[in-house]
């Protein structure tokens, strides 16, 4: 039977919002059009009375088990001054966790994102091995915890299953990264056993292939890679500069920026995902552009880690789009990522509304789509709006939360995208079902009190 979901206020084309109509969803949880109330016929109606219905969040940037580590690297005695100290903390983290402690660990994550309106995460997944760095009898068994973690939070996942064969260029083993360690080999053999297990184009499970980033894995493997995941027409997602270290280990080792030596490889593409891209050149960004491909911000991660401002004044300018990711954990709230992105650029700039200087795209709008439909283009999946065929996800926010009272539905979009509070957030659901009803998750007691015992254990003294 078909539904019809009745907010007060439907988001529709270009951020505008609209009354007495809802949003039509088929058997199979795809959106089959907007419809008036009045058409409601043959089909199960859900009235959302003093609620907005938008698409739901995309999370294109997810490393799900460091959920674990929040708190625990917040000063310069933890985890030291930057980015390099800080990860001695994560594989503290990563070596103690057992496939049950990883699922319910990846869950408290997932049910976080749901709690905060995203219906899709790509989980940027590299625990691969036992903490003593042998396979287990099955190789994906970690691969497979966190896709059941999310299936049963209610997400759908793409799962970026990663490459990662070194500590880097000239780097002797790193033990805390036992655990990450496959060769090329080992990785494209277990990469073809998850898309022959798991249905091929499934609305809720996909995959898409992650090499770690160029001081992880070498130019020729690499290579190797590429080929096989453009063979499989998959998602190609990596981290690209997030430090300047990368930038010069990658010059030493080649000759040549990470950018500028992808773009002559021909790694570069519309199925190219560039995570972070922080440190890169104007000239870089010509070359990126003209690929097609996408850049993932994590603004709250790199805020975290002192990693620095992505330009996006100078990628929109471009026309390159710009996906979202909550990456470390560190904070998972979707529209503060969104609107970091021009706070960022207003701190160091001195003005405000940088991005609203750029095309003819409204501020709101343009922060609201990095947040969804943008990060569905980086995954290659459809989602991110209400098109038709697309599956219906969606959250709903309180009119009358005091972070937003006060509103119309002319200019309910820059409330929300500046100011709404993720309590506001009532409803949540993936291809037509709700996993989120009135600000309620029903395993939310659940996933906490094992998420609780998960932490305790880890970080006993």
């Amino acid at each position: 039977m078909t539904t019809l979901y009745c907010p007060e206020l439907l988001y529709g084309a270009g951020g505008r919002f609209r009354s007495g109509v809802g949003l039509l969803v088929g058997e199979d949880g795809e959106i089959l059009n907007a419809a008036e109330r009045s058409a409601a016929h043959d089909c199960e109606v859900i009235n959302l009375p003093g609620k907005a219905l938008l698409p739901a969040f995309v999370n294109a940037h997810s490393h799900s088990f460091q959920r674990l580590i929040r708190g625990k690297a917040e000063s310069r005695t933890a985890a030291g001054r930057n980015f390099w100290s800080w990860r001695e903390t994560m594989y503290h983290a990563a070596a103690r966790l057992s496939p049950e402690e990883l699922y319910d660990v990846a869950r408290m994550a997932f049910l976080e994102m749901a709690l905060s309106g995203t219906a899709t995460v790509g989980e940027f997944h590299y625990l691969h091995r036992a903490p003593n760095g042998y396979p287990y009898d099955d190789p994906n068994l970690l691969s497979k915890k966190v896709i059941e973690a999310a299936h049963s939070v209610g997400l759908r996942i793409v799962l970026l299953r990663t490459a990662y064969q070194r500590s880097g260029y000239e780097v002797a083993p790193n033990p805390g990264q036992a655990r990450f360690f496959e060769s090329t080999h080992e990785f494209l053999t277990n990469m073809a056993l998850l898309l022959q297990e798991f249905p091929a184009h499934s609305d809720r499970i996909r995959f898409g292939v992650a090499p770690h980033s160029i001081r992880a894995v070498p130019l020729d493997e690499l290579g190797e890679i590429v080929e096989w995941s453009r063979g499989r027409s998959l998602p190609l997602h990596m981290h690209v500069v997030e430090q300047r270290d990368e930038v010069t280990a990658c010059e030493r080792e080649y000759g040549l920026s990470p950018v500028a030596l992808f773009e002559r490889e021909k790694f570069l593409g519309p199925d190219f995902t560039a995570v972070h891209a922080i440190h890169i050149s104007r000239q870089e960004m010509d070359q990126f552009a003209a690929s097609g491909g996408s850049i993932c911000s994590c603004p709250t991660t790199e805020r975290n880690l002192g990693d620095g401002v992505v330009a996006a004044d100078q990628l929109a300018l471009r026309g390159i789009r710009i996906a979202l990711g909550s990456d470390s954990q560190a904070q998972i709230d979707p529209l503060e990522d969104a609107r970091e992105l021009d706070y960022h650029l207003r701190l160091a700039q001195e003005q405000r509304a940088i991005l609203d200087q750029i095309g003819d795209q409204e501020l709101a709008t343009r922060l609201f789509e990095c947040a969804t439909v943008n990060g569905a283009r980086s995954l290659m999946i459809p989602g991110g709006n209400f098109d038709v065929g697309s599956p219906a996800d969606f959250f709903t926010v309180d009119l009358s939360d005091p972070s937003i009272a006060g509103n119309s539905a002319d200019g309910l979009l820059p409330l929300i995208v500046f100011s709404l509070d993720r309590s506001a957030i009532c409803d949540v659901a993936t291809c037509g079902r709700l996993i989120v009803r009135d600000r309620v998750h029903p395993d939310r007691q659940e996933i906490v009190s094992r998420y609780q015992r998960v932490w305790q254990d880890v970080w006993a003294q």
